[in-house]
């Protein structure tokens, strides 16, 4: 199976400016992850707040991504429910946008058992003709998708790859062993990014990225191109700087640091509010050498 992209991509951050889409400012962060060289781009992601948009404006922020992109990286698109119908119709919907892939995460809320999540995939697999990236996030939907779960699915129709979010160094290692090269492993956690690429995976989902693209990208290329001391160097330099952005519920701080660097502003719709550890950020930025607006 072919991959649908190998080394970093963005999950994106959906600017909003007087509570409505921020196109000029989402114009502005495609450029910059285009320029950066980024390899594929997520939209509608948990980074992206789509839990908090409306379905036409989730439609409509896929739409304007697929066509700014123009074909210049593959444009992901998440359309995970825990109505599998709704998943269908959102899966089907991007398809018809032009999406290159689509990114579904586990069941929330209502969840399932492991072998609901295989009767839930397949029968999203069966109604969309482009790839599938499953999405393992067990801290934020109170599921772990099993390694033997994701053998179950490697390789049925479309499905091609795994964002593998549980933090287990374990769980990715037995992905890769039960599964082959049945399906692609991508890390869904900055701060694992070299342990990933170590064990076989091959991608990486970064929310960092929205920040930093070009060192995210150049993370990828070291270990790739055969330098994986680079690559582990480069993991730690980034530790401080990744604690910051998850010492509160993501996309808080990134967001954040995005609009300290005048890319969007900082507005979130409720639950999500304002950063409150913003000069434990600001410090992590400033010793990075990322510059902003003190």
């Amino acid at each position: 199976m072919s991959s649908l992209f190998k080394g970093a991509a963005t999950a994106l951050i959906t600017p909003l400016k007087d509570d409505k889409i921020d196109f000029e400012a989402l114009e502005r962060l495609l450029n910059m992850q285009l320029n950066a060289g980024i390899n594929a781009l997520v939209i509608n992601g948990t980074t992206g707040e789509p839990t908090t948009m409306t379905h036409a404006e989730r439609t409509a922020v896929a739409k304007y991504a697929i066509k700014k992109v123009n074909g210049r990286a593959p444009v992901i698109i998440g359309t995970g429910s825990n109505n599998t119908y709704t998943a269908i119709e959102y899966s089907q919907e991007a398809e018809q946008l032009g999406a290159d892939g689509i990114l579904i995460v586990t069941p929330y809320y209502n969840k399932t058992t492991q072998e609901g999540l295989v009767v839930h995939y397949k029968a999203i697999a069966d109604k969309v003709g482009i790839p599938i990236i499953l999405y393992n996030v067990p801290s934020r939907t109170g599921l772990n998708m099993l390694p033997e779960t994701v053998a179950k699915l490697a390789g049925y129709r479309n499905i091609s790859a795994i964002k593998e979010a549980s933090g287990s160094i374990t769980q990715m290692m037995d992905i890769v062993r039960l599964c082959g090269n049945e399906i692609d492993l991508m890390s869904g956690e900055d701060g694992l990014i070299y342990p990933c690429f170590s064990v076989g995976g091959v991608a990486v989902i970064s929310v960092a990225s929205n920040i930093i693209p070009e060192y995210v990208v150049n993370m990828a290329k070291e270990y790739f191109s055969g330098n994986a001391a680079k690559c582990l160097q480069m993991q730690f330099d980034m530790t401080e700087l990744v604690k910051a952005l998850f010492c509160e519920v993501n996309p808080i701080p990134v967001k954040t640091a995005a609009a300290l660097m005048g890319l969007c502003t900082d507005y979130m719709r409720l639950p999500l509010i304002k950063m409150q550890k913003i000069e434990q950020l600001k410090t992590a930025m400033r010793n990075f050498g990322i510059n902003f607006k003190e």
